[in-house]
């Protein structure tokens, strides 16, 4: 049995491994970047420094609980095994131990300032940006996206979930249920201010690779950031339970160069009707006496 069992895990774990490597291979012939894969396991790739950040305070909170069970888990076997029935056929009459109420006491203060620091410093990090080189206006709809742009013109673009006809004719750049019609484009290392509200009901903007959530709500503006060094598109999905079309409600970010974004800048006004400066005539016409 033992043997069989041993068997079992080995089998398992190279099943595993094969998975990995596929999804890994999957992950490289893909033209998108922030995707999800068969065989991910645990927060996806961090693809902005806020993200890098999240990443590290779980890691910390992971070893932090894992120390927590496991010191659990040996008291729980001491206290079997030495106040077991045979071993103390009379209890104890102990009540109070100072030592031990102190300690109790004081430990898991320390534990949860060792926690309350970093999480702080990371809410305070990615609240607000510093020297936001652009805004977006990300309002949330019963379900789609609208991205307002203030510093290209105040030009806005609807992003909706691909309609089931033209899930058939998928790109590679176009995974089922992530692919919108018209994605959220933004230029590669720019520092992109968020700004969230809602126009019906509450929604959560997330992209999961950016390590960014916000919780957009009728009547309120939140405030958040990403500033993403490497070109892609990436994916993210509504947080939110909004509706009885919520898991239809995509997130599709596209990051380009700054050359791109200046491109498909001009396209869009162009479409809005939004002339440059230079095209409207002159104000002020020769005076005549």
């Amino acid at each position: 049995m033992i043997g069989t069992r041993w068997l079992g895990i080995v089998f398992g774990s190279l099943l595993a491994a094969l998975g990995f490597a596929g999804g890994a291979f999957a992950q490289a012939k893909t033209p998108v970047v922030g995707v999800p894969h068969d065989w991910q396991m645990g927060f996806p790739a961090s693809y902005t420094l806020l993200m890098e950040h999240v990443a590290s305070l779980h890691d910390l909170l992971l070893v932090i609980i894992t120390l927590i069970s496991l010191f659990v888990l040996a008291l729980l076997l001491y206290v079997m095994w030495r106040f077991h029935a045979s071993r103390n056929p009379v209890p104890t009459t102990t009540t109070h131990n100072t030592v031990l109420e102190i300690a109790w006491t004081i430990i898991p203060i320390l534990i949860l300032v060792v926690i309350a620091i970093p999480s702080f410093r990371l809410l305070y990090y990615g609240d607000k940006a510093t020297d936001a080189a652009m805004t977006v206006k990300v309002t949330g709809h019963q379900w789609y996206w609208q991205y307002e742009y203030p510093d290209q013109g105040n030009f806005s673009i609807d992003s909706r979930i691909l309609a089931e006809a033209d899930r058939a004719k998928l790109k590679p750049d176009q995974p089922r249920l992530l692919a919108v019609d018209e994605e959220m484009v933004i230029p590669a290392n720019t520092v992109v201010r968020i700004i969230g509200t809602a126009a019906d009901s509450m929604h959560g903007w997330t992209v999961w690779g950016f390590g960014i959530k916000k919780t957009v709500i009728p009547g309120r503006l939140n405030e958040g950031w990403i500033d993403v060094p490497k070109e892609g598109i990436y994916f993210g999905q509504c947080s939110q339970i909004c509706g009885n079309a919520h898991s239809y409600m995509p997130v599709a970010v596209r990051v380009v160069s700054k050359a791109d974004f200046d491109k498909w800048v001009a396209e869009k006004k162009k479409a809005a009707g939004l002339l440059p400066a230079t095209s409207v005539a002159s104000a002020n016409p020769t005076l005549t006496k």
